[in-house]
């Protein structure tokens, strides 16, 4: 590349490239990716296209990482995939499931977190109710940690592990309609 200064005074600046446009001629420029397919004794391979598994699902993923994916950002990514594949029923348990689970878990910590302000405020046994029900708080936030990589990894092996509570409500709602 050539830069070219204005000696005017002015200060624009033209940049002119020091390249070919081969597409004016139709030639390819020849780099080492196109001559990676030429074999030992000289004639081109066939390229194939990358295939992926078996299975595909309507977002273009394999299903055990759409399956994990909808665990990612809870009741969130559980309603997108859920959406976005019709089709799918592994895909769509997983995002049914991580919906019922994780959007229960949000309520409940929302549930507590007001019964916890309500309770601190009674006189006299207000501290004591209010520091149990802080520490199941403290308790609720590791364990649905826990409860999301193991979903997640589940649902990424390609098991439909059942969340006892929620998992048959997640099977009725996740079946496809023929």
């Amino acid at each position: 590349m050539v830069t070219d200064r204005s000696t005017a005074g002015d200060a624009v600046d033209a940049v002119v490239e020091d390249t070919t446009d081969d597409s004016l001629t139709g030639e390819e420029p020849m780099d080492s990716e196109a001559t990676s397919g030429i074999g030992e004794a000289g004639t081109t391979e066939p390229e194939t296209a990358a295939t992926t598994a078996d299975a595909t699902t309507g977002t273009g993923l394999e299903p055990n990482v759409a399956g994990a994916l909808s665990y990612l950002l809870g009741p969130i990514t559980g309603v997108l995939f859920y959406v976005l594949e019709p089709e799918d029923a592994f895909v769509r348990f997983h995002a049914v499931q991580s919906t019922l689970v994780f959007g229960g878990l949000f309520v409940a910590s929302l549930v507590l977190s007001v019964v916890l302000t309500l309770v601190s405020f009674v006189p006299g046994v207000g501290w004591i109710a209010a520091a149990v029900l802080g520490i199941g708080s403290l308790v609720l936030t590791p364990v649905a940690f826990l409860a999301w990589a193991f979903l997640m990894y589940e649902a990424y092996q390609g098991d439909e592990y059942v969340v006892p509570l929620v998992g048959s409500y997640a099977r009725r709602y996740a079946t496809v309609d023929e």
